[in-house]
C-alpha cells in the first residue's frame, strides 16, 4: 500500500516550508523570509504515531499573478494538489484573512480532496484570531506555530485521522504496475502489447506520452493496473513546462506503484539517466523488473546475455535483486514473462519469515563470520523479527548499534537474501539496541 501523500499549500510566505522542516526533521526546504523561495516541490517521508506518509513542500500560490516565475510554482502546486491525498492549507495569523486566501480555499474545495486548515504563526495562541478562518468554509482552524512548534502535534492528528477513510475509499485489489524509463525506450509499445490493444500513441518521435495513464485489465483471473508513463529525461534536458510537469507524474507514478517495470534499450545499453531511475525505484523501496527492451535489434551469440547481465550487475551494484528479462515491446518477444516477474517481485516484497527461523539463520551467519570489534567491544545480536509491511524490514536488537558496521550489515543482508528468495525487492536491515522499544 503506498504512503498517503499530504501537500503543503498556500500564500507566499505563510511558513510551509518551516512546518516542512520542522515534520520531517531535516532542512531539505530553503527557509527565509521573503516570498518566492520555494520553487519546486519537495519529498520527504515522515512519521506520526505509527503513521508513515510523504509530505509534500510547495511553492506559495499566487493564483492571480501573471508573473511567469509564478506561473510556474503554481502549475508546481497544482500537481501537488491534484496528486496529494490530503491537503494542509496554510495561512497566516499575523496577516489575517486575505482575498487570496478564499481563492486558494475554493480551488481546494472544487478539488474535492480533504484539506485541513493550519494557522501558522500564532506565537501566543489566542483563539480569537481563529474565528475569521472559519469563513474559508474548511472546518475548524488549527492554530499552529511552526516555527516554535507549538499545535503541531494536534494539527497532525487530524491529518493522519483522515487516512483510515482515505485507504477504505481509494484501496483496491488489482497490482499496479508502474511502467517507467527513459524517452522512446518503448514504454508505451509495451503497455500497448500487454493490454492487446492501442492505449496510447506510439511514436518514434521521443517524448509522445505527456501524462500517466492508468489502465485496468485481467490477466488468467487477476487484475491488474498498467501505469504507462512520460520519458524520464535529465533535468538538463527539459525544457518545455507541459514536458517538465509530465516528468513530475512519472516519479509520482512511481511513488504510487506496487511494481514498477524499468524499460531500457538494449540497443544503446544502460545509461547514467537509467541509473539515476533505477535509484529512485530503489529510494522508494518500490520491488521492480528490468526490461531491456528492442533485443530483436542486438546481434547475439551464445554469451550476449550473460554480457548484458554482467553490464547490469556492474551499474546497478545498489540493486543486486534485479530480475532481468530481455524483451522485445515491437514483436511480443517474452512479453507474456513481464507480468509473471512482476508477481514474483510482489510477492517477494511481502514475505514473511518467522522469527524462529530467522533467529536459527542469523546465528549461524554469526557462527559462521563473527562480527569485528571495536575498541575491545563485540558486536552481540541478541534476536531479529520482520516488522510488518513492506519492502521486508528485519529488525535486529544488539548490544551497541555502532558496533555494526555497514560492510557487516550488508554480510547479513546477503545472508537473508542466500537462504530466502528475495529477488526483485529491496529489504532493510534496522538496528536496536536491546532496550529499544520495536
Amino acid at each position: 500500500m503506498a504512503k498517503p501523500l499530504v501537500a503543503i499549500v498556500g500564500r507566499p510566505n505563510v511558513g510551509k516550508s518551516t512546518f516542512f522542516n520542522k515534520v520531517v526533521g531535516k532542512k531539505l526546504s530553503i527557509v527565509e523570509d521573503f516570498p518566492g523561495v520555494t520553487r519546486d516541490r519537495l519529498y520527504a517521508d515522515a512519521e506520526w504515531c505509527g503513521k508513515s506518509f510523504t509530505l509534500v513542500d510547495t511553492g506559495g500560490l499566487e493564483l492571480k499573478s501573471t508573473d511567469e516565475m509564478w506561473s510556474h510554482i503554481q502549475k508546481q502546486a497544482e500537481i501537488a494538489i491534484e496528486t496529494a491525498d490530503i491537503i494542509i492549507l496554510f495561512a497566516d495569523a499575523k496577516a489575517g484573512l486575505t482575498g487570496a486566501d478564499g481563492d486558494i480555499a475554493m480551488k481546494l474545495r472544487k478539488s474535492g480532496k480533504p484539506v485541513v486548515l493550519a494557522v501558522n504563526k500564532l506565537d501566543n495562541y489566542n483563539p480569537d484570531k481563529l474565528y475569521e478562518f472559519y469563513n474559508l468554509g474548511l472546518g475548524e482552524p488549527f492554530g499552529i506555530s511552526a516555527e516554535h512548534g507549538t499545535g503541531i502535534g494536534d494539527l497532525l492528528d487530524e491529518v493522519t485521522a483522515k487516512f483510515g477513510a482515505l485507504h477504505t475509499e481509494n484501496d483496491d485489489d488489482s497490482i499496479k504496475i508502474a511502467i517507467v524509463g527513459k524517452p522512446n525506450a518503448g514504454k508505451s509499445s509495451l503497455c500497448n502489447k500487454l493490454l492487446g490493444f492501442d492505449r496510447t500513441i506510439v511514436s518514434d518521435i521521443a517524448g509522445t506520452t505527456r501524462d500517466a495513464i492508468d489502465t485496468d485489465f485481467v490477466f488468467n483471473g487477476e487484475k491488474f493496473t498498467i501505469i504507462d508513463t512520460a520519458g524520464i529525461r535529465k533535468k538538463s534536458s527539459v525544457n518545455e513546462d507541459l514536458e517538465y510537469y509530465s516528468v513530475l507524474r512519472a516519479l509520482g507514478a512511481i511513488r504510487r506503484a506496487d511494481v514498477c517495470v524499468m524499460m531500457i534499450d538494449a540497443s544503446v545499453g544502460i545509461t547514467e539517466q537509467d541509473v539515476k531511475i533505477c535509484g529512485y525505484i530503489h529510494e522508494q523501496n518500490k520491488p521492480s523488473v528490468i526490461a531491456m527492451n528492442k533485443w530483436d535489434t542486438i546481434e547475439k551469440d551464445t554469451n550476449t546475455i550473460n554480457k548484458f547481465n554482467a553490464e547490469l550487475n556492474e551499474a546497478l551494484k545498489f540493486m543486486d535483486y534485479i530480475l532481468p528479462v530481455y524483451v522485445s515491446a515491437k514483436t511480443g518477444l517474452r512479453n507474456d514473462k513481464i507480468l509473471g516477474l512482476c508477481k514474483l517481485a510482489l510477492e517477494n516484497s511481502r514475505k514473511r519469515i518467522s522469527a524462529g527461523q530467522l533467529n536459527d539463520l542469523i546465528l549461524d551467519c554469526v557462527r559462521a563470520n563473527e562480527p569485528p570489534s571495536m575498541n575491545g567491544r563485540r558486536l552481540k545480536i541478541s534476536y531479529v523479527t520482520q516488522a510488518e509491511g513492506v519492502p521486508p524490514t528485519f529488525i535486529i536488537f544488539v548490544n551497541d548499534a555502532r558496533l555494526l558496521h555497514f560492510s557487516y550489515k550488508r554480510y547479513l543482508e546477503n545472508c537473508l537474501r542466500k537462504a530466502y528468495d528475495f529477488s526483485g525487492t529491496p529489504i532493510k536491515i534496522v538496528t536496536r539496541e536491546k532496550n529499544d522499544d520495536i
